[in-house]
């Protein structure tokens, strides 16, 4: 009763996403979701149906009693097949197996990124505010930026492409 009110506490759609899983992964996950959705219908439905056969009654409506004492006999002697089921075990098997490394390669590519992440963040609290920069040190980090001045200066372009329209002129005059 519990894993049926934590599964429905369960919120796939984020947990999908906050794991990064491939889509094949996710559909894999909501097959097998689905498909055992539709096994429990189907036990549900067939657990709720009497089990017993009322011979009696059958032996006080029916007048050819024979036919009665022929189902009873087949009832007693009916014994269910047994299906072997080590084929759909071992497929079970080796789809947890694939889910397992699937998970171990997400979690190792979750971490691997959070700790690119976590050294993006050292990096962004240790830099200096962008007031103390110099133009020598964004000249440095960016040598385009040095390059792009250069060639406009050279063929006497003396302002920014797109700066007017973005920012409009301070021009008094």
């Amino acid at each position: 009763m519990a894993s049926k009110t934590a599964v429905a506490a369960v919120d796939f759609a984020r947990v999908y996403t906050s794991l990064g899983l491939s889509k094949e992964t996710i559909a894999a996950l909501q097959a097998f979701r689905k498909r055992h959705g539709d096994a429990q219908r189907i036990q549900a439905q067939f657990a709720a149906q009497p089990t017993t056969v009322d011979l009696a009654h059958y032996r006080s409506v029916l007048k050819n009693k024979a036919v009665v004492d022929e189902a009873e006999k087949i009832l007693r002697d009916f014994k269910p097949t047994t299906y072997d089921v080590t084929a759909h075990i071992k497929a079970i098997e080796t789809f947890e197996a694939k889910a397992v490394t699937k998970a171990k390669e997400t979690t190792e590519k979750i971490d691997a990124e959070l700790k690119d992440l976590q050294a993006t963040l050292a990096n962004i609290e240790d830099a200096r505010p962008f007031e103390d920069l110099t133009v020598e040190e964004v000249g440095a980090a960016h040598p385009r930026i040095v390059e792009a001045v250069e060639t406009m200066m050279k063929k006497g372009k003396w302002s920014v492409p797109g700066y007017k329209e973005k920012f409009g002129d301070l021009s008094l005059m």
